[in-house]
């Protein structure tokens, strides 16, 4: 049996996370192996497992033992490739190292590579028909997903990158300017995608136009703003998403804010504490989600109704949400100075087909 080559993602424990993040970027394989000098498994590592030590906290200097996985399912290098598919499902793993009898690595199986059956299609849902009011006069005569940035559509970029990472059942919600969106985009087939329109007579909001699907989708599905520049691997957000059993996953972006004087704590009119222009960092929401298609039972018909409004009702009905940290490029062009630094990073961000350079 042939296996994938393990040593590509093969990495000693002291690895800061950012060159694992880049390890695991570069070779698409989903997965780092983390290795002794003796050649012995120590952890896995996952882009879940890295998600989750940054909600922890943790910078991208820190060492990869930080976020491994410990003792991770192994399996020894003579097993079928049926038992081994079997044995993936069965323990919910898409990555399985394999071992000699001295823990040693020798190999590694990924399951999507396993598997001859194509997976439903993930749907991808763009809302489209903003009025981009932050960006006038631009938006005055062009739709905000029409605005260029590195000489295209910034829709466009969107579009390619989903192309790119095999997405291709995509679909617009548009109202303002709508003519013109569909005009530049047609059916989708230049980029080797299907798109089609969810026309909305009145703007239904962030999550409104969810109700304008010809049909429930069959499978996860992403949604999406329009006016948004990031190379982040949507393959990964839903990976994440159906690693957590989620309901809905929404992509968050760590903020930080520096308060610019000193902070003042007191109790009473006595001074307890002093602190010299303090840092403060959130998430915040970045505007792209994972779906289970359940969740659209949340969603009333013909009404202004945003994603955050459907994340607290799904809340409030002890369903799951989680969130996914997002620490590739992202940055949302709805005020000037957003766009203008968009425009300036595009090029060390995208080659001319979109894709990382």
């Amino acid at each position: 049996m042939t296996r994938t080559n393990w040593r590509d993602v093969c990495l000693p424990p002291e690895t800061p996370l950012e060159d694992v993040i880049r390890r695991i970027t570069e070779t698409a394989k989903q997965i780092a192996l983390v290795a002794g000098d003796d050649g012995r498994l120590l952890g896995t590592i996952t882009d879940g497992d890295i998600r989750r030590g940054i909600l922890r906290g943790l910078a991208l200097e820190a060492p990869a033992r930080d976020v491994m996985k410990e003792n991770p399912i192994v399996a020894g290098p003579d097993l079928s490739h049926d038992v081994l598919m079997r044995y993936m499902r069965d323990g919910r793993v898409k990555q399985l190292p394999i071992v000699d009898t001295d823990g040693r690595l020798v190999g590694l199986e990924l399951l999507d590579e396993m598997m001859s059956a194509s997976a439903p299609e993930n749907w991808v849902v763009i809302m489209a028909g903003g009025l981009g009011t932050r960006l006038r006069p631009i938006t005055e005569d062009i739709p905000k997903p029409l605005v260029p940035v590195g000489g295209k559509p910034v829709l466009e970029t969107i579009i390619e990158q989903l192309a790119v990472q095999g997405f291709t059942g995509i679909f617009l919600a548009v109202n303002y300017l709508a003519d013109q969106v569909r005009a530049h985009f047609g059916d989708g087939s230049r980029w080797g995608v299907r798109i089609d329109y969810l026309e909305e007579e009145t703007r239904l909001g962030t999550a409104g136009a969810l109700t304008l699907l010809p049909e429930r989708p069959q499978a996860p599905f992403l949604v999406m703003n329009a006016d948004l520049v990031t190379d982040i691997d949507f393959r990964r957000l839903l990976g994440f998403h159906a690693d957590q059993t989620a309901d809905a996953t929404m992509c968050v972006r760590e903020y930080k804010f520096q308060v610019p004087y000193g902070v003042v704590e007191t109790q009473g009119n006595r001074i307890t504490q002093l602190t010299e222009k303090p840092q403060h960092s959130y998430f915040v929401n970045s505007g792209i989600y994972a779906l289970e298609p359940n969740v659209l039972d949340l969603v009333p018909e013909g009404h202004f109704y945003d994603m955050t409004t459907l994340f607290d009702d799904l809340l409030t009905r002890d369903g799951h949400g989680v969130v996914f940290p997002v620490h590739e490029y992202w940055i949302d062009i709805g005020q000037f100075d957003d766009l203008e630094r968009a425009r300036t990073d595009f090029s060390n961000v995208f080659t001319p087909k979109g894709q990382r350079a």
